[in-house]
């Protein structure tokens, strides 16, 4: 099998995988398990996962000047990503989180253009401007009546902190995980993400009554830490280092389409005439994003 059909099949499950995550990660939070402290035990449990699986791997070593960047990346990739998400996705509902999530491609061309001199043409600007509009008709007006999402405004905002932070990582790491093994890279991206992300989840890790929470909720905790994080993030470093940031994140708009039928079918959430309108738009503006170019590859 080609090496760019496995990444595509690679960034395809992972995408199957976030899009489940919207509504299982939604269930364990905030009844259970507050946002900051999910993110806490998902990179500690991720970290222990993959310096474990680095012990068995014979690679070449991250270079000194290459760990502040990691470090650097880290930062936007875990830290701003994960805890803007899961605090935003605690005050959302699964399906608004997963539309604003596709607005990550846009934010991917805007990043490319400004940090590795990438070319952006009318359309682009076009698409950017139509989607960038979708998110604030989301944001602003996506409001509907679900449990457990207290303020869906604020919550569309801070998925949308996510999908910024998620567009510039991607840029941020290209470079670097063509150099190094992928289980080698992120150990350490790991790593530096759990410095980050422990002064904000170390006082509602405290908090959390494990003697009351059903096995459901810890078999939930442990698929977002097993697959939603360590499975996804190798699967879309295998597929980045074979495949444009641009296509890797374009398959972040297969989420809301995965993240709206399970979460109609388990009933976790609704639709709604502003959900689909806001989604209309914003996939049009992903569209002319990324269509290709005849001189376009991978």
């Amino acid at each position: 099998m080609k090496t760019r059909t496995l990444a595509l099949i690679a960034v395809s499950i992972a995408t199957i995988i976030y899009g489940v995550n919207y509504t299982i990660a939604k269930d364990v939070m905030p009844t259970y398990v507050k946002p900051y402290a999910f993110i806490l035990l998902r990179v500690s449990g991720a970290t222990v996962i993959f310096w474990f699986l680095g012990l068995f791997v014979s690679a070449k070593k991250i270079e000194k000047q290459d760990l502040k960047k990691i470090a650097f990346a880290s930062f936007f990739g875990i830290a701003i990503n994960m805890l803007s998400f899961f605090k935003g996705l605690s005050l959302t509902t699964p399906i608004s989180a997963s539309v604003m999530m596709v607005t990550s491609p846009i934010m991917v061309l805007l990043f490319s253009f400004l940090l590795l001199k990438g070319k952006i043409i009318k359309r682009q600007i076009l698409g950017i401007e139509i989607g960038l509009v979708g998110a604030i008709l989301l944001i602003v007006y996506g409001t509907t009546s679900v449990k457990n999402a207290t303020n869906i405004p604020l919550g569309n905002f801070l998925v949308f902190i996510n999908a910024t932070s998620y567009g510039l990582y991607l840029v941020l790491v290209k470079n670097l995980i063509s150099k190094y093994n992928p289980l080698v890279f992120i150990k350490w991206l790991y790593l530096f993400g759990l410095l980050y992300c422990i002064p904000f989840g170390i006082s509602e890790i405290q908090e959390v009554v494990w003697t009351s929470m059903p096995t459901s909720i810890f078999l939930k905790i442990g698929f977002v830490i097993l697959f939603t994080t360590c499975i996804t993030y190798l699967f879309n470093l295998y597929g980045l280092s074979k495949l444009k940031p641009t296509t890797v994140s374009v398959f972040i708009y297969l989420q809301p389409v995965i993240a709206t039928l399970y979460a109609l079918v388990v009933g976790s959430d609704t639709l709604s005439l502003i959900k689909v309108s806001a989604t209309l738009i914003i996939f049009l503006g992903v569209y002319l994003v990324t269509k290709q170019t005849k001189k376009s590859s991978k």
